[in-house]
This record gives structure tokens, sequence and C-alpha cells, in this order.
């Protein structure tokens, strides 16, 4: 791509394993910070008939009285177990993709995200499925499911494939756009910040970026967000109320007015900065490194014995 190129673009590494590496490592976070997604479901899936929440702080309030601690991670399993699998389609897709379109450009940016975004919709669907199903169950001895894939393989049973997959169709215009708008801010805002190699405030530097894009991705499509966690969490406690996405934002615009789309924001922004900037900081640093080792067999001379006798040079094996 040359010097204009991006700084995620330039660490990229060819290979699909460094992609997995560099991906790998942005799971620390999640365990950290699983506790506002409790929040954001909780909030966003209540009636306003009869709401359980005055807000974050009551939410925070009630969850430890009546769950304890513990109350604040239902559902971690469920993202645990796809996290590194979809950071590293996400992140390696994204960079193909970008490659592929031949020219580093903001619009290119953005439809890297957005492909990035829209194919891991097929594991991202399901797993926040089960993540929001077992948020919302109640807990001791009345629990409906033991675990995630216990969640799953309920709801399959019941509905098949379709229930598997409920909230597709918001789940892929959530994603879609949201990866556009993230890739494409944390690209400008490195560019802005003059993020490069070398900067002794570049990790500083890198942390603000990915955080930013992070909270910029969630308030592209939060609305959007709040109608997929409503169709997911539909019949769990009584009868389906919604027939489809529309219906869904219908229903819920005339009982609540525009703030239901909202609902449960403030948890989610709190969220949102410190884990993407966490996931962006460390991919990008991890891959540069990557980068430089995948590099180095190809930049170093290997030194031959003297006694050897003339033939065919040997490669250096990577180390990765």
């Amino acid at each position: 791509m040359g010097p204009a190129s991006g700084l995620l673009e330039r660490a990229s590494p060819s290979r699909p394993e460094c992609w997995a590496k560099g991906a790998g490592c942005s799971g620390p976070g999640l365990p950290t910070f699983h506790w506002a997604l409790s929040f954001q479901v909780r909030l966003q899936v209540q009636s306003m008939e009869k709401p359980q929440y005055r807000g974050t702080l009551h939410c925070f309030q009630s969850i430890i009285r009546q769950e304890s601690v513990l109350g604040l991670y239902k559902g971690l399993g469920s993202p645990l177990m796809g996290l590194t699998f979809i950071n590293a389609l996400v992140f390696g897709v994204q960079g193909n993709t970008l490659r592929a379109l031949g020219r580093d450009s903001p619009l290119n940016q953005f439809l890297a995200g957005a492909a990035a975004g829209a194919i891991q919709c097929v594991i991202c669907c399901p797993m926040e499925l089960a993540k929001t199903r077992l948020q919302l169950q109640a807990a001791g001895p009345a629990r409906t499911y033991r675990g995630s894939l216990d969640c799953l393989a309920q709801i399959y049973r019941r509905e098949g494939l379709r229930g598997v997959n409920r909230g597709m169709a918001s789940t892929l215009l959530r994603e879609t756009p949201s990866f556009g708008v993230y890739f494409l801010a944390y690209d400008v805002l490195t560019r802005a910040l003059g993020c490069e190699p070398g900067d002794r405030l570049l990790v500083p530097k890198l942390l603000l970026a990915g955080g930013t894009s992070g909270i910029l991705s969630w308030l592209s499509t939060y609305p959007v967000d709040v109608v997929k966690s409503r169709l997911q969490a539909d019949g769990l406690r009584g009868a389906p109320r919604y027939r489809g996405m529309l219906d869904c934002v219908r229903q819920s615009y005339r009982a609540e007015g525009w703030r239901v789309f909202t609902r449960g924001l403030a948890s989610t922004l709190l969220r949102a900065f410190p884990v993407n900037a966490a996931t962006f900081a460390t991919v990008t640093v991890v891959l540069t490194y990557a980068r430089g080792e995948e590099a180095q067999p190809e930049g170093e001379a290997v030194p031959a014995a003297p006694a050897a006798p003339a033939g065919p040079a040997l490669a250096q094996p990577s180390s990765l």
C-alpha cells in the first residue's frame, strides 16, 4: 500500500496465524467489563409498563442484591467461546478485503470494515442470543438453561436453525455499518494523531484512537441493537410479542417513544471505550511485532559456513 497506508494496514502480516495471534491477545477486556453488558441487555428489554430498573445504578444495585456479584457475569461463557475466533475473523477479513480493493481510501476502509462485520454475524448472532437468554433467565433452581451450549441446544430442539439465528437481520443491520465506522474511525484517528512505530506516545495514542472508534461505532447503530436485544429476548418470559423487526420497532416506539432506542446506552459507552481501546492497541502492537518477525528472514543474510560446498542457499526458518 505504500507510505500513505494506515497503521493497521501496514502492520498486517500476510499469514493467517499472525492474525489469530493478534486477535487472541484482545480478549482480557471481555471478562473485566462483561458486567456492563448485563446492564445494557436488562435495560434494553424491560417493559415500561412494569419497569424493574430506574437506571444503570439501580440496575447494578438490584443485580447485586438479588443475584450477588455472579449475576453481573451471567452469559459470559458464550462470548468467551467465540471472542478469539470472531476477532481473528474480523481483523483478517478487513485486512484482506482492503488489499483486494487495491487502494487505501476512506471509502475502502469503510467497505472493508463493513464486509468483516457482515461475515462475523454468522457466529455473533447465535452467540449473542445465548448471552441474552442467560442474562435474563431467573437465578437459582428456576433457571431454564445450564449454560451457553445448553441454551442453543434447547432453542434448536424447539425452533430449529431459524430459532438459533433469531435476530440475524437486525444483527446484520447493526454489525455491517458499525464495523465500517469502526475501522474508518480508527484509520482517520491514527493518521490525525500521527501514530507511527517508534513514537514514544504510540500506545496512549492507539488507546485513544481505539476507544473513540468503539464509541463512534456503537453510536452509529445503537437503536438497531435495542431492537435486536428485544427480538432475541422475546418469548423468554411469556408469549412472543413481535412478528418481526419492523413490528418490534413500531410496538416499542408506540409504547415508549423514541427514548426506548437509547435504553442502556450509558452502560454500553462506559464499556465501549476501555474494551475497544485495549483491542485495537493490542492487535496493532502485536501485528506490528509479527510483521517485523515475518520480514526479518528476508532482510537478514545468513552467513555461509566457510568450508561448505557451493549450493543453493537455505532460507532461515520463521519463528512464527
